[in-house]
């Protein structure tokens, strides 16, 4: 084992995918001369050279269809955006052309493509540059939405998108990418659609996934302090969803409270808390919860920005009223 950078772990994925199959490349802002926006490409220019690692204009629609159009035709393009922000402008190749192409070709078509990019809030960024795009890309069949909360999790997942027949929206955090943990010296994938129990717990159930689930962790510490064992589920994929796993832990805790960035309206924690009243209905014990961000356009002020976020305090507040503590 050893310790690496979110940032470096990444760029081993792609880099020992480039090195497994000439087939892949890396297109997409400042990715080639500058080492990337935030340094993940670092060094892929001076090992794969400008073919494969390719700088593209300010052009996010543009070079996206590009990305598409090569993947139709047997190549397997990852398409790096300085933040998903920016790529609203290129929802319509991804919604419209890579989610589509497999069911208007009647199967003819693949899209083997990877997405990836900066997601959610960074800080003093503001209203349009702090977006979370989990449930809007998760809304669209045809699409596979992975947002790992670590480096490990990032190398396999990431491993395992750029190997996958489908397009794959890859999701990642600013804040996250000097992140560090331990990865394995060898190879290792990790596979699409599989939860991970971070935490194991009995009293209730917390779900979340990116980089909110630290949040989850420092929660669940203080609480255990209290004598309120929390059990921690990463989703780790947003689509599809491992719904087993998260209704398995319900059957055991009796309670959950789900986690996200993202605003409440059409949320994964709406669907998750859709799904367990279906499916765990006879073994709750309380309603499930769900912390968000407030129903607002992202704030620039620390103060608001502070209102606006799930935080521990938060968190710590959610799972007592589910235990009917609060």
């Amino acid at each position: 084992m050893r310790t690496v950078q979110f940032r470096e772990a990444l760029r081993e994925a792609m880099s020992e995918e480039m090195r497994r199959d000439e087939h892949v490349f890396l297109m997409g802002e400042e990715v080639a001369e500058y080492n990337g926006a935030y340094k993940v490409s670092q060094g892929m220019l001076d090992e794969f050279g400008e073919k494969r690692v390719i700088d593209t204009p300010i052009a996010e629609l543009g070079f996206a269809g590009i990305g598409v159009g090569a993947s139709m035709n047997g190549l397997r393009p990852i398409v790096e955006f300085m933040t998903w922000n920016f790529a609203i402008l290129a929802a319509d190749q991804i919604i419209n052309s890579a989610a589509k192409m497999l069911q208007m070709s009647g199967g003819q078509y693949h899209c083997p493509i990877v997405f990836r990019g900066g997601n959610g809030q960074a800080g003093q960024l503001a209203a349009t540059h702090s977006q979370s795009f989990e449930a809007f890309y998760a809304h669209v069949p045809g699409l596979k939405v992975i947002t790992p909360s670590n480096p490990y999790d990032a190398k396999g997942l990431l491993k395992s998108a750029i190997r996958d027949e489908d397009p794959v929206v890859f999701l990642e955090s600013e804040k996250m990418y000097g992140d560090k943990a331990e990865i394995p010296d060898g190879e290792y994938l990790i596979p699409i659609g599989v939860a991970d129990i971070k935490r194991k717990g009995k009293d209730v159930t917390l779900v979340s996934f990116g980089k909110i689930i630290k949040l989850a962790y420092q929660a669940a510490e203080i609480l255990e302090k209290e004598g309120i064992s929390v059990e921690i589920i990463d989703l780790r994929t947003i689509r599809p969803i491992d719904y087993a796993s998260v209704v398995e832990s319900v059957k055991k805790t009796n309670r959950c409270v789900v986690l996200e960035e993202s605003w409440p309206l059409a949320s994964i924690s709406s669907e998750i808390a859709y799904h367990l009243q279906r499916y765990a209905f006879d073994y709750l014990d309380a309603p499930v919860l769900r912390l968000t961000q407030t129903d607002t356009p992202f704030p620039f002020s620390p103060t608001l920005i502070e209102a606006a976020l799930p935080n521990v305090d938060k968190i710590i507040k959610a799972v007592k009223a589910t235990l009917y503590r609060g």
